[in-house]
């Protein structure tokens, strides 16, 4: 008993001078924290204060009584939700356009990163950097209007090729069957080259000395990747990858709804257009709130999941 006393207060001990230690490191770079602060203020204004609001999905909400005024209803809305005859159609639309776009979209900065870091033609790289980059600076609403004239079926150059070869035409936008293909082909498209500039980063911090090494013992350019570079870029595919799987439920809304037509609902409907139509458009703000909140549960499951198996697994993990 005496001994588990004794550990017990060096445990004490030594927190007490670790506070101790972080106090002091705080008021020696005061500045640094100061800097800090409009960051915490939007945090704290935009992304905890809205969360206010959650009760709604608990109430049945009447702008003229308020959010406290409005009656207390349980778990109505969730029920309503989960009864739903489209909530299987919603739940599975989003996950497979979710992990359909992660399973693609991933990789594709990692492979346009390694292509890049072993380009030999450093004026070509910097081209290359240059087209891969520029079409994340085009906004969503400019990009499905370019995804629209370059898939038409009358006009658009993707169809005249085809037409060219002897088939016939597709209306991309018109068939349930494509809107996943077009969304997760256009969004690596978009995206690919800024996701490659972390990548590229991570690289910069592989010793040539390896490479200088493997090099003399036969190593081939893949080997070399494998062995070297992969394994140095690792933790930060680890981040980024539990970062977009606790993403895996919040599909891209802008891009989705502005894509959607009567013709592909089947496909595109998920879960965040769907609680747009509802709560905006139906003005029915708990039934839409409550809909949010179970896709952000879901999405805060799974990054505890994610992050804990990462650390598990691997070593690297968000904490």
């Amino acid at each position: 008993m005496a001994q588990a006393e004794i550990y017990s207060a060096k445990g004490a001990a030594k927190g007490q001078r670790k506070r101790q230690r972080t106090l002091k490191l705080m008021r020696k770079n005061w500045i640094l924290y100061l800097f800090l602060l409009p960051a915490i203020a939007y945090i704290g204004v935009f992304h905890y204060g809205p969360m206010y609001g959650i009760q709604l999905a608990f109430r049945d909400f009447a702008p003229s009584l308020g959010i406290w005024g409005s009656p207390f209803v349980g778990m109505k809305y969730f029920d309503m939700f989960f009864s739903s005859p489209r909530f299987s159609m919603l739940l599975s639309n989003t996950i497979i356009l979710s992990v359909y776009n992660l399973l693609l979209s991933f990789p594709a900065p990692i492979l346009l990163a390694l292509i890049l870091h072993y380009t030999p033609n450093l004026h070509l790289k910097k081209f290359a950097q240059t087209v891969t980059y520029a079409p994340h600076f085009i906004s969503t609403v400019v990009l499905v209007g370019m995804l629209n004239i370059f898939l038409s079926p009358s006009s658009g150059f993707i169809n005249s090729l085809i037409k060219a070869l002897g088939m016939e035409p597709i209306y991309f936008f018109g068939e349930a069957g494509w809107f996943r293909h077009v969304y997760v082909l256009s969004d690596i498209w978009q995206n690919a080259g800024w996701g490659s500039i972390i990548y590229m980063a991570a690289l910069t911090a592989v010793s040539p000395e390896l490479h200088e090494a493997a090099i003399i013992d036969g190593a081939t350019k893949l080997q070399r990747i494998y062995h070297i570079d992969v394994p140095t870029i690792m933790p930060t595919m680890v981040i980024l990858l539990i970062m977009s799987l606790s993403n895996i439920m919040s599909i891209g809304f802008e891009k989705t709804y502005l894509m959607q037509t009567s013709l592909n609902l089947t496909t595109s409907e998920v879960i965040s257009t769907y609680t747009y139509k509802v709560g905006l458009m139906q003005a029915e703000y708990s039934y839409s709130t409550a809909i949010g909140l179970f896709n952000n549960v879901i999405n805060f499951t799974l990054l505890i999941v994610v992050n804990w198996a990462a650390r598990r697994l691997s070593g690297s993990s968000l904490w």
